[in-house]
């Protein structure tokens, strides 16, 4: 597996110039005309905006909600915002957002993209199809773990079915793997008359050995978050299928980047969201979001370089301060000048790639399907390997010695009494920041990182979903599951 740790880190994604130039274009962000409008679209543009707002909405909402729920973040006394998710006001309009972005814009654009006809019958859009199917993949298993029960079968249907059936969690998970294995095997072997996205895909550039790897890792994910479920001959087949096609996993960080810059409605949609604004001036949510108390000591007490890269040192100056998921916090020290807010391995450039998956989390992946005796390989080698990844994606040194440090739970891989644990806990530190609503989703799964406080302004109860929003029962009220607000914290996914 040294072999493969020298691989990783060598591998670098090679993007033409020529797409390069061409994805810095305005074009790719004059989303006010309808992408769907037969007479000024192709797939070549709807595919672009689709990827677009799949990325913001990954980035932005996703993001913010699930580092809070993992008690990444807090906000300081002098802000009277995010009063809802401290209370863990789980309601019918809270983060509603996931749900209608997800349905309204994102697969409404990737169904016409999918079933876009060419006229003259010349053009084959085998690759366009692969694209789709891997975003809805990745999006179809967010909202299966975050609500349940979805549309599915009959979703974007548009003017043929306003109103689609909620098709069973499991049932939806199952298919959507299968679809995925189908999209890595299409991007191996499309025609080789396929027409060649190019500089429309902000993501891998019509790279489709890229694509073919990127759905390997989210079936992966979706197969690792089966693992409660007593299915491991199943998981076994279907890590099988992945080693089959031959592509493997992403073998670096898996990112958009349309042509983001620091003018207005430009920015990379997380350094606009928690960053800046286009004049370099602190945006609001930069000055109330700062770290929670307990992730600063946890860091620090696991001596964890990241800590320099993911939070800032007070703008009043001294060591990192966090503080508690408090309404009104007491005492003194608690304003944003005395905390720390989101840092510079994060927040690196207006112009900055968004992520969107981490080289990081598909290799702690691997890690965890190996220790759980999925597929074949070295847990610990894969641990490491995914710690530094996170290193350098945060531009933090020392990975090696953070890791060897002797006999430090859930640091060391070989002293860690429980190598789940261990591999859930430093997944958590990776995905700060980047992925929330993946941490949220693996606390809920597995428990980790055990002991995460709980906000004293609420229930005393994590949330463990999201309940189908307002808009869902007033449009399509036969079909959404009736739902009580306890569900909230009472009804786990499929998987659980």
């Amino acid at each position: 597996m040294k072999s493969l740790k020298t691989i990783i880190k060598n591998s670098i994604m090679v993007i033409a110039a020529s797409a390069i130039t061409a994805s810095c274009s305005d074009d790719f962000f004059d989303v006010n005309n309808n992408p769907n409008d037969p007479s000024i679209s192709t797939p070549s543009l709807t595919i672009t905006v689709a990827q677009q707002n799949f990325t913001a909405l990954n980035a932005r909402s996703m993001n913010y909600l699930g580092n809070y729920i993992v008690y990444n973040w807090a906000t300081p006394s002098n802000w009277s915002a995010n009063q809802d998710l401290f209370r863990y006001n789980v309601n019918n309009t809270f983060y509603s957002n996931i749900f209608e972005t997800s349905y309204g814009t994102i697969f409404r654009d990737l169904a016409y993209v999918k079933n876009y006809e060419d006229a003259s019958g010349a053009v084959d859009y085998s690759n366009y199809d692969v694209i789709v199917e891997t975003i809805k993949g990745f999006q179809y298993q967010h909202l299966v773990d975050l609500y349940g029960d979805v549309p599915f079968s009959e979703a974007s249907l548009r003017g043929e079915n306003t109103t689609p059936k909620y098709d069973n969690a499991e049932t939806i998970y199952k298919a959507t793997i299968d679809s995925l294995t189908n999209a890595a095997s299409l991007a191996l072997d499309a025609p080789l008359n396929a027409e060649d996205p190019g500089a429309s895909d902000i993501i891998f550039a019509g790279n489709m050995t890229k694509w073919a790897q990127f759905a390997n890792t989210i079936k992966l994910r979706m197969l690792v978050r089966l693992s409660n479920t007593g299915q491991d001959a199943y998981i076994k087949d279907q890590i099988a299928l992945i080693d089959a096609n031959g592509a493997g996993y992403i073998t670096s960080d898996v990112s958009a980047n349309p042509g983001y810059s620091q003018n207005e409605d430009r920015q990379s949609p997380f350094y606009d969201y928690v960053g800046y604004n286009p004049s370099g001036e602190e945006q609001d949510r930069h000055d109330f979001t700062v770290a929670t108390d307990y992730l600063i000591n946890f860091l620090d007490e696991k001596n964890d370089p990241r800590i320099d890269r993911l939070f800032d040192t007070p703008a009043k100056g001294g060591d990192h301060k966090g503080a508690s998921q408090l309404i009104s916090l007491p005492g003194t020290g608690f304003t944003s000048d005395d905390l720390s807010k989101v840092g510079e391995g994060l927040l690196k450039s207006p112009d900055q790639d968004q992520p969107i998956m981490l080289l990081s989390e598909a290799l702690f992946l691997q890690a965890e399907a190996v220790q759980r005796g999925y597929m074949e390989g070295d847990a610990k080698d894969l641990y490491e390997m995914a710690i530094e990844a996170s290193f350098d994606y945060l531009g933090a040194e020392g990975a090696e010695e953070y890791y060897s440090q002797d006999g430090v739970q859930n640091v060391s891989f070989d002293a860690s009494s429980n190598k789940i644990e261990a591999i859930i806990t430093q997944k958590w530190i990776a995905l700060n920041g980047v992925s929330g609503i993946e941490s949220w989703i693996e606390l809920t799964r597995t428990g980790f990182p055990a002991n995460l406080p709980i906000p004293a302004d609420s229930d005393g109860k994590r949330p463990v979903r999201l309940l189908y929003p307002s808009s869902e029962y007033s449009r399509n009220g036969d079909n959404v599951p009736a739902q009580t607000a306890a569900e909230a914290f009472t009804n786990n996914p499929f998987w659980k």
